[in-house]
């Protein structure tokens, strides 16, 4: 495997999550330096000695990003410790529950809590790393999803909205030379995403696909890596789908 990430700096959010695991291990498998957080403090010290038993060097924060006073004091601890930040993946995000099954009957106080981890906190940190970031000439991806296209619940709207900040951070901090993706996945052969859909809902979405495979979150974690590379230096300001080519999200 090639070394694109070869001693540069990437920050993982939600990296205790099958998905974020799937992006620590390909950039370490890549050469890259890893910082990870996660609210769930044993699953991220898991997912950081499992990574540490294979030879990556990494770093664990425990953190909770509806918390700008957290997202701040985080920020502020990696910027005395590393002059740059190569790459930012804004992966963690409530999915589950009543956040993907809810529109209508949901309080103010749950719609705040899902749009500040979704849609804000993304922001918010990069914002906050901007320094080391823009002394790297870095690279920020938000992790939308397909269902930001067909935003019926709480956590299509709150990916909706991502995709949006995503074009406003990417002119915004496009002046420091930093480029800013999003990434929207499709339905993911993974135990999470099976488990908290109802029966028979994962098979109508995958049979939506134009072609007839099984994606996972490697496949989403490869797309990071060309992503955040310096493959893709030309490329800013895009929402990437990977999903088959899933019906769902219309023609575009």
């Amino acid at each position: 495997m090639s070394k694109r990430f070869e001693k540069k700096l990437v920050l993982i959010t939600g990296a205790a999550g099958g998905m974020g695991q799937a992006f620590a291990r390909q950039f370490a498998a890549e050469g890259a330096e890893l910082i990870l957080t996660d609210i769930e403090d044993k699953g991220l010290e898991q997912a950081a000695a499992g990574l540490r038993a294979q030879g990556a060097v990494c770093s664990a924060y425990c953190i909770d990003l509806a918390a700008e006073n957290e997202i701040l004091k985080l920020a502020s601890e990696l910027c005395a410790r590393h002059v740059e930040l190569d790459v930012l993946v804004n992966n963690a995000g409530l999915a589950y529950g009543e956040v993907a099954h809810s529109f209508e009957t949901l309080s103010q106080a749950k719609w705040l809590r899902f749009l500040s981890v979704n849609t804000l906190a993304p922001l918010l940190l990069a914002q906050a790393l901007r320094a080391p970031l823009a002394k790297a000439r870095g690279v920020v991806l938000n992790i939308s999803s397909m269902a930001s296209y067909v935003p019926g619940t709480a956590y299509g709207v709150t990916k909706a909205a991502l995709n949006a900040m995503t074009y406003g951070m990417a002119g915004s901090f496009g002046a420091d030379g930093i480029r800013v993706n999003a990434i929207a996945p499709g339905v993911m052969e993974t135990p999470a995403s099976k488990a908290s859909l109802p029966p028979g809902t994962f098979e109508r979405i995958q049979s939506q696909q134009m072609l007839k495979l099984d994606g996972n979150a490697d496949d989403i974690a490869a797309l990071a890596a060309f992503l955040a590379s310096d493959d893709a230096r030309f490329i800013t300001c895009e929402v990437v789908s990977c999903d088959a080519g899933n019906r769902l999200r219309g023609w575009r």
